[in-house]
Formats: structure tokens, C-alpha cells, sequence
């Protein structure tokens, strides 16, 4: 039973697909990355697709699928290398990925995702005080 290996680094999940997809192995894939993101809180998830010469239809929709549920389990995801060929096929099968974040090469998708991660926290600070939900603490001047 082929596995594509999904490694934790921090609050990240690492994914990155060295064979050719096919379509038990992308049922797979999204099942196991839901799981691992439950099990391990992770706020990102970043799938490195540079091995994949072609995609069809399905694998397109497995991926924006992947990033829909990671979405709401709270995890950002950013699909990275993708060749000029995959991205030209993805516009012609009609297929915008919406909701997917990408980035031409793992370190610039791991920025991405480290940024996003920041701004998400800092969202989440400003509406809890904006609702009331923490307390200023302020200290005393006592002279």
C-alpha cells in the first residue's frame, strides 16, 4: 500500500509528492493529511508538487479539495513548484484552485505560510479585544 509521507516541522505539515499521482493514491493523500492535522494541531500545511509533470482533472480537484479541508480545520495550505506545464493544463481543464496559496519554491512558501500564520494571530488578538474577551494590564506608577 503506497503512502505519500507527511512530515511535521513546527506548526507545519510538509508534503512532498516524488511519484506520479494517481487517483487511490490522491484518496490517500487527503485522508492521512486530514488525520495528520488533527493529530497534530499543525496550522499549515505546504505540498511540494516540483515531481509532478502532469495532473488531470481529479488531482486538481483532490487538491483544492486538501485545501478546503485544511481550511477548516484551521491550517493554511500553499502548493509549491508547480511546472509551467501543470499550471498551463490546471487553466485549460478550467480549473482555478481557489483557496489555494502558491509559491514557486518551498522556502518562499514556507514565508507564506509563516506570514499568514502571523497575521492570522494578529486578527484573532485585535477581535478578542475588540469583543471584550482581554483584559488591559497595565502598570502602576507608584512614585
Amino acid at each position: 500500500m503506497e503512502r505519500i509521507p507527511i512530515l511535521k516541522l513546527g506548526s507545519f505539515l510538509l508534503v512532498t509528492i516524488q511519484v506520479d499521482m494517481h487517483d487511490e493514491l490522491a484518496v490517500r493523500l487527503q485522508d492521512d493529511l486530514t488525520t495528520k492535522i488533527v493529530d497534530s494541531s499543525a496550522r499549515g500545511v505546504l505540498i511540494d508538487i516540483s515531481a509532478l509533470d502532469i495532473v488531470d482533472s481529479f488531482i486538481g480537484r483532490m487538491l483544492a479539495g486538501i485545501a478546503s479541508m485544511s481550511k477548516i480545520l484551521d491550517a493554511q495550505t500553499v502548493v509549491v513548484g508547480m511546472q509551467p506545464a501543470v499550471a498551463i493544463t490546471l487553466v485549460e481543464l478550467g480549473l482555478s484552485l481557489d483557496g489555494i496559496k502558491t509559491a514557486l519554491n518551498v522556502d518562499r512558501g514556507m514565508k507564506l505560510l509563516r506570514d499568514s500564520l502571523e497575521l492570522s494571530e494578529d486578527e484573532n488578538l485585535a477581535a478578542g479585544e475588540a469583543n471584550g474577551e482581554f483584559e488591559s494590564i497595565h502598570a502602576s506608577d507608584e512614585n
